[in-house]
């Protein structure tokens, strides 16, 4: 049996450099506090700037796109530094998107799309679930018909849960058509379509809620049923979440060892103790194993064909981890930890969400189980 190395190359770790410093010096708590306290809750300035300056958006999207052709471990990479700082912008959502594209048989789009999305110019979205919540395909229920002009498609439903949907550029759809799940784009402009911002728990990444009567739609070419291009891009966005689930916990980690070194309790730091020491050793534990977790799913993403298990397995580990730390790290820092003044809410908040994200832990432990066979 192979091993595996997870340590990062010298680039890699470069990469995670660049990224850690880009963020530290343009999204602090400070402007992070200062975005989600606006109407749309997302940094576009700053995404654009996260496209042109260090180049991170396209990591993954081949260099004829405009991208720099990298693998998912490249985009995990800056997915668990864009964690640690909790930056509020599409990262998540043009990643999902940009693989339905790269997934989907259909050139002309991607030519037409993946440059302005590389380029921080296009905000992309993929728009898959509806208000039951679930991340499978027999829950779609949204309808795609054939326009009676014979111009394109039209789209009746609802999408819930769609990460960026307020503002996103192009919203990618699944719906169903007469021969199974089509995968259509609609544009933010198209008529009958209405996008509804949803008053969501994390107020450090948005959703929404979009209706569709009737919208004027473009079917994406794929050969055959569009599922699986949909499932491919879900998969690689909950490997890319899963990355970004260990950053959340890692600076949860960071901040709470740091917290027991200086904070006194009967004249001694609590770091002393030793209930507190068994509790960080634990989300020691619990982070180290979520961080393989995490990149064996992204290292799998290139040609394994076990990666909708790796990536359920790691979606789920990575989820239960980030919630252990942040709440763990609530009760490490005491009262403080309750105030709005304090990040570790904004930390349980993401974790909490995020969990919920691509479906939670145990619609994820099902599906191993069921692509293992068991």
């Amino acid at each position: 049996m192979a091993l595996v190395h997870f340590d990062l190359s010298p680039e890699q770790q470069e990469l995670r450099t660049l990224a850690r410093g880009f963020l530290a010096a343009t999204s602090p708590e400070s402007r992070v506090r200062e975005v989600m306290a606006t109407a749309d809750g997302v940094d576009l300035p700053l995404w654009r700037r996260l496209a042109t300056e260090p180049g991170l958006v396209g990591l993954g999207v081949p260099e004829e796109y405009g991208g720099a052709g990298q693998g998912l471990v490249e985009v995990g990479v800056v997915a668990e530094e864009l964690g640690r700082g909790l930056t509020c912008v599409p990262f998540l959502s043009t990643q999902a998107a940009a693989t339905a594209l790269l997934q989907a048989d259909d050139e002309p789009a991607r030519r037409r799309y993946l440059p302005d999305l590389v380029a921080g110019r296009l905000v992309a979205t993929l728009a898959v679930t509806e208000p039951g919540g679930r991340w499978d395909r027999d829950a779609v229920a949204t309808r795609a018909e054939a326009d009676g002009a014979g111009a394109g498609w039209r789209l009746t439903g609802t999408k819930a849960f769609v990460l960026d949907g307020h503002v996103a550029d192009l919203l990618l759809v699944a719906a169903g058509t007469a021969d199974g799940i089509g995968l259509f784009g609609v544009a933010a402009d198209a008529g009958g379509l209405r996008r509804e911002p949803l008053d969501t728990l994390d107020p450090t990444r948005r959703q929404a809620t979009v209706h569709l009567d009737r919208a004027p739609a473009t079917r994406l070419a794929v050969a055959g049923d569009a599922w699986p291009v949909v499932a491919r891009a879900l998969d690689e966005a909950a490997a890319v979440l899963a990355a970004e689930q260990v950053g959340i916990a890692q600076q949860a980690l960071d901040l709470s060892v740091a917290y027991a070194k200086v904070r006194e309790q009967f004249g001694r730091p609590i770091g002393s103790f030793q209930a507190v020491k068994h509790q960080l050793a634990d989300v020691l534990l619990e982070v180290e194993s979520a961080r393989a977790a995490a990149w064996y799913a992204l290292l799998a993403a290139a040609g394994d064909p076990g990666f909708a298990a790796t990536a359920s397995l790691a979606k789920a580990f990575c989820s239960d981890a980030c919630l252990l730390a942040t709440q763990r790290m609530i009760q490490v820092h005491g009262g403080i930890g309750f105030t709005w003044e304090h990040p570790a809410h904004l930390y349980l908040k993401r974790a909490r969400s995020s969990a919920q994200l691509f479906g939670d832990p145990a619609h994820h432990r099902e599906r191993l189980l069921r692509e293992v066979g068991v």
